[in-house]
């Protein structure tokens, strides 16, 4: 088949082709990104898709127009000003069948083959492939534990001048790195100060389990004159309420939304109307902070199990940031004692001792890492864990198997 060109430039995600081994019977999975469908409101839910049905059927199960389901950009709006954002009006988002459409549609408006576009290192693995379809030449930022380190993205940005600059700010997939109040002031700064384009992917914002983190990029934009007009922002009810609705909104210059609505209507014409109405009433009935309390307090609970059980099971053998929200522990492997110290060897041995995760080497888009590893911790109790990370260390003392001659 003659396919196109671009797709040279990508392929399959690691991670889908990990799910391929998890068919084995007992294996204890950290590999997904998903979270805990237990903590689904269920009858939350089913409220509001029976209240959409009853309350506007026709428009509930109608076309609808590209921008999204009013009532529901309605609400969106409502949901980010509660966040801190300022003089947000509905018609400056529109829905996108989950955030991962925002990335796709921002791919289409802004990049060109060649062009540069700089993320961090590591970042989400969809958002590579995605770029790189399109045709980016993908440049990495380094991060720390606080993020991007806004000294060495500067001169990125100076000497790549870059279309975009994709970020998550807050409990970074798979990072779990979050940027500090300082450095999200300067970047907004050097977004005027470079007419920069700067994408806030924020999908984990609201999963914290202690002290709130800091506000948005898109909520500080009030801060820093200008900035505004240089900040897109990537939101989605998909980790906080439920995946299966796809539901995701994008923020952004009145310009720019227009071009990405325009590319919307080419690729599905409107996110599922009924899906958008359901979530709608979801977020009109108000259950969302009671929904969001209690799965921060299941999370918060599973992290601090992971990362007991990563002190205890494997000890200096391995190093990481205790996480303070999201789904996700970000790990590398130290080497001490003569343990293995590759991520994707460890993940084959993992298998073998019936416990998976996903090796970091993919989340990079240049010079990996492939010491690194992510573990989400979101799916399993706390039981679980346990067992699986005690596994884990098994794996990381288990000489590997001799290769057949």
């Amino acid at each position: 088949m003659p396919f196109a060109q671009r797709l040279t430039q990508v392929e399959t995600s690691a991670i889908r082709e990990l799910f391929k081994l998890l068919g084995k019977p007992g294996i204890i999975s950290f590999a997904g990104g998903f979270p805990d469908s237990a903590m689904f409101d269920v009858d939350g839910i089913r409220a509001a898709s029976e209240a959409a049905l009853r309350e506007e059927p026709g428009a509930a199960l109608q076309y609808g127009a590209t921008e999204g389901y009013q009532p529901l950009r309605e609400q969106l709006s409502a949901f980010m000003t509660a966040k801190g954002v300022q003089g947000l009006a509905p018609e400056q988002l529109i829905v996108t069948t989950g955030s991962q459409q925002a990335l796709d549609l921002l791919g289409k408006t802004l990049i060109d083959p060649g062009d540069k576009v700089i993320v961090e290192g590591p970042t989400f693995l969809a958002t590579i492939q995605c770029f790189r379809l399109y045709g980016a030449d993908l440049v990495s930022a380094p991060i720390d534990a606080h993020g991007v380190q806004v000294d060495q993205l500067e001169q990125l940005i100076e000497q790549h001048a870059p279309k975009l600059v994709y970020l998550i700010p807050t409990f970074g997939n798979p990072s779990g790195a979050t940027l500090s109040l300082e450095r999200r002031k300067r970047i907004l700064e050097l977004a005027v100060k470079h007419r920069t384009v700067i994408v806030e992917d924020d999908p984990y914002g609201d999963l914290y389990f202690g002290e709130a983190p800091p506000p948005s990029l898109l909520a500080l934009s009030s801060e820093v004159p200008g900035s505004r007009d240089w900040l897109v922002h990537c939101g989605s009810l998909s980790k906080v309420l439920a995946p299966g609705l796809r539901v995701g909104w994008l923020i952004a210059p009145p310009e720019l939304l227009a071009h990405a609505t325009m590319c919307k209507q080419f690729s599905d014409a409107h996110t599922s109307t009924f899906a958008q109405a359901t979530a709608a009433q979801y977020l009109k009935a108000g259950r969302m902070p009671a929904t969001l309390a209690r799965v921060r307090e299941v999370y918060a609970r599973r992290a601090q199990a992971m990362g007991d059980a990563l002190r205890s099971e494997l000890g200096d053998a391995i190093d990481f940031v205790q996480p303070q929200g999201g789904l996700f522990v970000w790990a590398r492997l130290t080497g001490a004692g003569g343990a293995v110290a590759d991520g994707r060897e460890l993940a084959r041995r993992a298998i073998e001792q019936g416990v998976a995760f996903v090796p970091g080497t993919p989340f990079f888009c240049a010079q990996p890492d492939h010491a690194t590893l992510r573990l989400s911790f979101a799916t399993a109790d706390v039981e679980k864990i346990r067992e699986g990370i005690a596994r884990l260390g098994q794996a990381l003392q288990t000489a590997p198997a001799p290769q057949e001659a």
